[in-house]
């Protein structure tokens, strides 16, 4: 176990912005990080405990790092207590209104937001319950930016619309951006910055979890046992061990994924517009042509991005990827619903071509994501036809939903806000 102390050199302490630096910090390694100070312990990756220390300037902070890579953790937060060291940096506040708000999002964008001052993310939110839509975009006016999500709106008419407002940033708290027209943007002088990357294993653990959920036929045997019933009929699986795995799309979710076919005992093999050779060199899979991953594999799992127009992935799963697939082969999305045509699905699934779906996304989802219609009659017909296959699991566009993933999220994005306000680099963050 390594440990040093540090001295609060800031005025502000370890405020929402420093905190939010050392939890991303101690996130990216196995090593437990432990930070005590004034009689209190806080977990080194959890922001609102560390927020709990209420360490102010004077205050000493032992960290006690163990594991076995327990030094280049160290190297790491050194670093960011090097950052947060006081600095000259403009202090004006921008003004950003947050669409589709949910209590989870509160829990840590108000944390990180509350402080303003020398050092911190000078951001002043308010909340709108409402997703960002043409009938909703009044609410932006006088604003400086619009934070949105996956479900939120913004077409050339609500860019148009937020840009005669005043707005001049979108924030996207999410890597996908195919719900905002760039071309309108850029016409329109506003800004596009998005979260890249917040925890990839968020994704590719529920995408797993799914698809054996499904395979074993957890919930039917769930609600089995629930009446009573301890028969197995209908609950046969199939084992994953020494069956094919095809990730179609192995960026770092679909490596994540392949890792972690690969720890069942799994053969893997990818597709990929843009294959990645180091993943061949250090033998996690082999790629091949996307008609003969849709051949081979057992279980198919999708990590592609959403590319409209000819040669992108629109409905790269259709009737005849489908056709091409084995008997009782297993699929499972938990990237972005558009990715599978639902008709040619449910043909499929009709035909008993599928041992396994699992879906987290699917096409036509916007208006069910994050809202709770359990006193309305199901509207959806998409919804109301998946949900009658006994091998089909559906779930709510939740993969990302796990503390470290919103952490992440929210860091970034007001990582992105200061950088934005400060004129500092984007990095990859930027949507061109």
């Amino acid at each position: 176990m390594k440990s040093f102390d540090y001295q609060v050199v800031n005025s502000l302490g370890i405020h929402a912005r420093p905190a939010a630096m050392l939890a991303q910090a101690c996130t990216n390694y196995k090593s437990s990080v432990m930070i005590e100070c004034n009689g209190e312990t806080a977990s080194g990756n959890n922001v609102l405990q560390i927020l709990g220390l209420h360490a102010a300037k004077g205050s000493t902070l032992r960290f006690n790092v163990d594991g076995s890579d327990e030094d280049a953790c160290v190297a790491e937060i050194q670093e960011v207590l090097k950052e947060i060291a006081p600095k000259e940096k403009p202090v004006s506040v921008l003004k950003v209104a947050f669409f589709g708000t949910k209590d989870y999002d509160r829990m840590f964008f108000s944390e990180l937001s509350k402080d303003k001052g020398e050092g911190t993310y000078n951001v002043d939110i308010t909340y709108f319950v409402s997703r960002l839509t043409i009938e909703s975009v009044h609410l932006a006016q006088g604003f400086d930016a619009v934070c949105i999500f996956v479900n939120d709106e913004a077409p050339r008419a609500v860019v148009e619309a937020l840009a005669k407002g005043g707005v001049r940033l979108i924030l996207l708290r999410c890597a996908g951006f195919n719900n905002v027209d760039l071309d309108a943007c850029k016409e329109n002088g506003i800004t596009v910055l998005r979260v890249p990357a917040y925890s990839p294993y968020a994704v590719a653990e529920h995408a797993m979890a799914i698809i054996q959920t499904a395979n074993r036929r957890v919930m039917k045997a769930y609600n089995k046992v629930k009446d009573n019933n301890f028969s197995l009929n209908g609950l046969l699986g199939v084992d994953l061990h020494n069956k094919v795995a095809g990730i179609m799309g192995t960026g770092r979710i679909g490596q994540i994924m392949a890792r972690i076919c690969k720890g069942y005992g799994m053969t893997v093999i990818g597709w990929d517009a843009y294959p990645n050779q180091k993943l061949v060199d250090e033998g996690l899979l082999t790629y091949v042509s996307k008609e003969e991953l849709l051949r081979k594999a057992d279980l198919i799992s999708l990590h592609a991005p959403l590319i409209m127009g000819e040669g992108g992935t629109y409905h790269m799963i259709d009737e005849h990827a489908i056709s091409l697939m084995k008997d009782g082969v297993m699929l499972v999305n938990a990237a972005r619903g558009p990715l599978i045509d639902t008709d040619a699905l449910i043909k499929g699934l009709r035909a008993n071509k599928f041992h396994a779906v699992a879906l987290d996304v699917y096409e036509g989802e916007d208006d069910n994501v994050y809202t709770d219609h359990s006193d309305d009659m199901m509207q959806n017909s998409i919804v109301a036809r998946l949900v009658t296959f006994p091998n089909l699991v559906l779930t709510s566009h939740q993969a990302f939903f796990t503390r470290e993933a919103l952490q992440a999220i929210a860091a970034v994005t007001m990582e992105n806000a200061r950088n934005f306000n400060e004129g500092l680099p984007f990095g990859n963050a930027e949507v061109k």
